[in-house]
């Protein structure tokens, strides 16, 4: 599969069987990351892998955070719950401040790319995988700091959720129509 193919064929996969991951599948998905573009080589990037018994903690935490944020939806809870129950692996990758604010964005640009190398690569290991950047992420909660370590300098730019992809949500998922580029271009 040519990269344009393997482009126009990457999902967002949120259903997965219940199997686990090889490690060395997952090893194959960070390193696709560091090789991903970054300014002035600084490899901003940290991966803390979520699995066994820490997705179990990680599930707590979870679920605290969902109670909180949606008190009166007790249905939207349990299904977000669900969603990391069901998921095998799940990858928090953040990005490292640096000492301006432009170093910074840079270094969170090159995040970015690193997490959509991981999504290239892991199609290509016949995984699933969707980057979360909001709800049952944590991405903006300080529960994802905490859970691992609060490290100093480091801004959680997202969470993968990661497994082979369930069957019946890959023949049931349609393409996506896109705008084409013509609309969005301007030739100067």
């Amino acid at each position: 599969m040519s990269i344009i193919e393997a482009l126009q064929a990457r999902r967002a996969i949120r259903s997965f069987e219940p199997r686990e991951i090889e490690q060395e599948k997952i090893e194959q998905l960070l390193k696709a990351a560091t090789l991903a573009p970054n300014d002035r080589m600084r490899e901003p990037w940290s991966f803390f892998v979520i699995q066994g018994e820490a997705k179990k903690r990680y599930e707590e935490v979870t679920y605290e955070y969902l109670q909180e944020r949606f008190p009166t939806k007790p249905k939207l809870v349990e299904s977000s719950l669900a969603a990391v129950r069901k998921t095998p692996v799940m990858i928090i990758v953040t990005s490292d401040i640096a000492s301006t604010e432009a170093d910074t964005k840079d270094n969170e640009y090159a995040v970015s790319c690193a997490i959509h190398s991981m999504w290239l690569a892991a199609q290509e290991l016949d995984l699933g995988f969707v980057w979360r950047t909001r709800g049952v992420g944590l991405v903006h909660d300080n529960r994802s700091y905490e859970f691992i370590g609060a490290p100093e300098g480091k801004k959680v730019i997202g969470t993968i959720c990661l497994g082979y992809p369930d069957e019946k949500e890959l023949k049931d998922k349609k393409e996506k129509k896109r705008t084409s580029f013509k609309d969005k271009t301007v030739w100067l």
